[in-house]
């Protein structure tokens, strides 16, 4: 059972960036074409992709669609996407468009019947994000903290038909102080629900050691920050990945 790496394009006024601990104002460009930066990830071997509206998580809708439809037509792979989609119509749009797998967060939290029917209609193509600060699930944006623990709102989609968990540790996410390994695990023997882990990779000890725990649920790995800061060679990260 090989880990699947989703090198990670971030987008904020149709940018490539990437924030420190999903903080806006501390955004890092990395560049201005994101359907070429998900053509350069094709050519190092990527057959997926991670995109994320940070826009749109802060709006409540798409903000960067024309990147989007860009980076969709180009990149010869799945996309998976996040970021502000929370009604029937927005999951409907993205589909129809080309995306592999929509990923919803907040909704899950505050409207859980709409990820239920989404799961039913769109077999294998709906990602409930669980996102924690000190374990407590962070919505719209990571600006709110809910009183709602993570593993409790992952049980709540155990019969639901979701793809995949994507966890991520808002407190590590683009500081590159390595993979909460231990959360993630714990997360993923907790429930029946494949995991994605996210949120602050640093090398490729952390994807050597997610990879040892494919078996336990994890089914693959975000990365960003530390792909354009030249920590981690995407090419060596699938291959240690596929290893697994």
């Amino acid at each position: 059972m090989s880990l699947i790496v989703f090198p990670a394009i971030d987008l904020k006024q149709g940018q490539v960036v990437r924030l420190a601990e999903g903080d806006m104002a501390r955004a890092t460009v990395y560049g201005d074409d994101p359907a070429a930066q998900a053509m350069l990830f094709a050519g190092q071997g990527a057959a997926h992709l991670h995109v994320v509206d940070l826009d749109g998580a802060f709006a409540g809708d798409s903000v960067n669609g024309e990147a989007i439809g860009a980076i969709v037509a180009r990149f010869p792979g799945h996309v998976q996407l996040g970021g502000g989609i929370r009604t029937r119509a927005a999951i409907e749009r993205w589909f129809d468009i080309g995306v592999a797998r929509v990923v919803i967060g907040t909704a899950a939290l505050d409207d859980p019947d709409l990820v239920r029917a989404a799961a039913r209609d769109f077999p294998g193509g709906i990602v409930v994000a669980v996102d924690a600060k000190d374990g407590m699930v962070a919505t719209k944006g990571w600006a709110d903290v809910s009183t709602t623990s993570v593993v409790d709102l992952a049980r709540r989609f155990e019969d639901a038909g979701v793809a995949a968990l994507l966890f991520t540790d808002v407190g590590r996410d683009g500081l590159l102080k390595g993979v909460n390994i231990e959360a993630t695990v714990d997360l993923a023997r907790a429930v029946d629900i494949p995991v994605i882990a996210s949120g602050g990779v640093k090398g490729i000890a952390d994807i050597h050691m997610l990879a040892l725990h494919a078996r336990s649920g994890i089914e693959g790995v975000i990365t960003g920050r530390a792909l354009y800061d030249g920590r981690l060679d995407l090419s060596v990260a699938l291959q240690v990945a596929a290893a697994a």
